[in-house]
C-alpha cells in the first residue's frame, strides 16, 4: 500500500494544493484532471473578477514550489480574474518539475472502489487498495490503484436546475439550447447571444449578481438588452451583502452595485418566484411559476441563465462507504457549521482531516465539493483542509490536528428562526446572536457579525468571534 500513490481528483486550486502538500512531505502523488489544463473549470468563468485578492488565493505549499521555480508572485492586494488565476498561478504551478510529471490531463474518474471487494464487505477493508476507473479523452478505460484518495473534483459541472423544488421543470431540458448555467461571458465571448435581447436570470447568489451587472453594462452599449431577475426567496441580504462591513471589499461592492440597480428600477426584480415550467411561444420563451401560491408568468424573454448553484456528483463514490450531510450534501461534519439556513457569516470554524474523512478509511472530500450545495466557499478553506489531510496521510497527527483558519466575514450574519447563529442562543440581555458572539464581544473582540456592535477586523476575527 505504501508504494502506491495518493490519488488527487482535480487539478484546480485545491487539488494542486493537495498535491503540493503531499510532495512537500515526500509522498508519491498522482493527479487526475478531466480537462485539458489545470483549472479547466475556472476557464468557464475566466472573465469574472474574484472578490478575494491574491493574498487569499495562493496555497503556502504551492508558493514554496513556485518560488523554487523562479515564479514572481502577483501583488497580494490585486484582484485576479478567473483567467488570471489560471495563467498567473495554476498554469505555472502545474508546470513546476514536481507537479508536471504527476498530472494527467484528459483523465476523467468514472468510479472508485476497493480492490476485489464491494462496499458490503468489512473484513480487512482498509488493507485493500483503492481502484479508480479512469476514462481518457478517446473513451478508453483503465484501472489505477491508490493508497488514499483526495476528491477535489468540485461541483461546477453539476449545476442545479432552475426549478424551485430542485428538479428540472417542464420544458427545461427541451430548451437547453437557450438556457445557460453558471456565469456566461455576456460582455465578450457570448456577447452576440445576449446583446439586444431580454434575459431572465434566476438565482440569488454572487453568480447571479455578476451576470446581472454584466447584462446592465451591455444594455448601455446595446439598445434592447434587458435583464430580469427572479429569486426563489425574498431575503436577499446574502447577495446584497454587508457593504462596507464585508471584510472582502470587492464582495461588498458587488452587492451594493446590484442593490442600487434594483432600487433605480434598471433591473426588474421578481422575488419569491418558484419556476414550474419553460415554454416557447413563437420566438420567445415564457417561464411559468408561482409567487405566494399565485400563478405568475415571466416573459417574453430570449434567454435564461440559471444561477441556482451546483451540487456534488456522487456517482463516482457509489461503491465507497461515504457519509454526507442529508440536505447540504456536504461533508457530514461540516453540515451544521455551514448550513445557510442557520447563518451566512461567510466563515466556518477550523476543520481538517477528521471532518473531511469518511467511514471509508483513506478517502477525503475537499474543496468546494466538501461544502456540497452550501455557498460562500473561499480557497483559503480548501488550502488548510488539504494541508491537514496531507499531514494525516504522512502520519503526523499533531500537525494534522493543528488546524488554523480565519476567513473574511461577509458583514451579514443571518440568525436562524431559533435565534442560533454559530451555535447556541445568546443570553437575552446580550447584544449578540449566539453564546460565542456574546463572549467575544465581552472580551472586546468584534464578534461574529450578527449584532450591530461588530467592527470588522480581518486580522483577528472569525465567524464566532474567537481569534485563531
Amino acid at each position: 500500500m505504501t508504494e502506491l500513490p495518493v490519488a488527487v481528483i482535480g487539478a484546480g486550486p485545491v487539488g494542486l494544493a493537495a498535491a503540493a502538500n503531499l510532495i512537500e512531505r515526500g509522498i508519491t502523488v498522482k493527479v487526475y484532471e478531466a480537462g485539458r489544463e489545470a483549472g479547466a473549470n475556472i476557464r468557464a468563468w475566466g472573465h469574472v473578477s474574484l472578490f478575494s485578492p491574491w493574498e487569499f488565493n495562493i496555497s503556502p505549499a504551492a508558493r514554496d514550489l513556485l518560488a523554487n521555480a523562479g515564479w514572481k508572485e502577483p501583488d497580494g492586494q490585486a484582484y485576479p480574474t478567473g483567467a488570471e488565476l489560471v495563467d498567473s498561478y495554476l498554469a505555472p504551478l502545474a508546470a513546476t518539475p514536481s507537479l508536471a510529471s504527476v498530472i494527467e490531463y484528459g483523465a476523467r474518474i468514472a468510479a472508485i472502489g476497493r480492490h476485489g471487494i464491494d462496499k458490503v464487505v468489512s473484513r480487512d477493508r482498509e488493507q485493500r487498495s483503492f481502484v479508480l476507473t479512469v476514462v481518457g479523452d478517446d473513451g478508453a478505460t483503465r484501472r489505477d490503484q491508490a493508497r488514499a484518495i483526495i476528491d477535489a473534483s468540485g461541483t461546477w459541472t453539476s449545476p442545479n436546475p432552475i426549478g424551485a423544488g430542485g428538479l428540472a421543470v417542464d420544458g427545461e431540458e427541451a430548451h437547453q439550447d437557450r438556457i445557460a448555467y453558471g456565469i456566461p461571458d455576456v460582455s465578450s465571448r457570448d456577447r452576440s447571444t445576449y446583446a439586444g435581447r431580454a434575459t431572465l436570470v434566476i438565482g440569488a447568489g454572487h453568480s447571479a449578481a455578476n451576470v446581472l451587472l454584466d447584462l446592465e453594462e451591455l444594455a448601455v452599449a446595446e439598445p434592447g438588452t434587458k435583464a430580469i431577475w427572479a429569486t426563489r426567496g425574498r431575503d436577499l441580504s446574502r447577495v446584497f451583502g454587508g457593504g462596507a462591513n464585508d471584510q472582502l471589499a470587492a464582495r461588498g461592492e458587488l452587492g451594493q452595485r446590484l442593490h442600487r440597480l434594483v432600487a433605480e428600477g434598471r433591473i426588474e426584480l421578481i422575488s419569491g418566484f418558484g419556476a414550474t415550467g419553460v415554454r416557447e411561444d413563437g420566438t420567445h420563451l415564457f417561464v411559468d411559476g408561482e409567487v405566494d401560491g399565485v400563478g405568475r408568468t415571466i416573459g417574453p424573454v430570449d434567454r435564461i441563465v440559471g444561477c441556482t448553484g451546483q451540487r456534488p456528483d456522487f456517482s463516482l463514490t457509489r461503491e465507497l462507504r461515504v457519509e454526507f450531510d442529508p440536505w447540504l450534501e456536504s461533508a457530514k461534519a461540516l453540515g451544521p457549521l455551514i448550513d445557510p439556513n442557520l447563518h451566512s457569516c461567510g466563515s466556518v470554524p477550523p476543520h481538517g482531516h477528521r471532518e473531511l474523512s469518511h467511514p471509508e478509511s483513506g478517502f477525503y472530500t475537499v474543496g468546494i465539493k466538501s461544502y456540497g450545495r452550501a455557498p460562500t466557499f473561499l480557497m483559503l478553506t480548501g488550502y488548510e483542509q488539504v494541508r491537514s489531510i496531507a499531514a494525516a496521510i504522512a502520519g503526523d497527527l499533531a500537525a494534522a490536528d493543528d488546524v488554523k483558519l480565519v476567513l473574511p466575514e461577509t458583514g451579514v450574519c443571518k440568525a436562524a428562526p431559533s435565534g442560533d447563529c454559530c451555535g447556541g442562543p445568546a443570553p437575552a440581555q446580550a447584544n449578540a446572536c449566539c453564546v460565542a458572539d456574546a463572549e467575544a464581544k465581552a472580551e472586546g473582540q468584534p464578534g461574529c457579525g450578527c449584532g450591530p456592535a461588530k467592527q470588522p477586523e480581518p486580522a483577528t476575527s472569525s465567524c464566532c468571534g474567537k481569534a485563531a
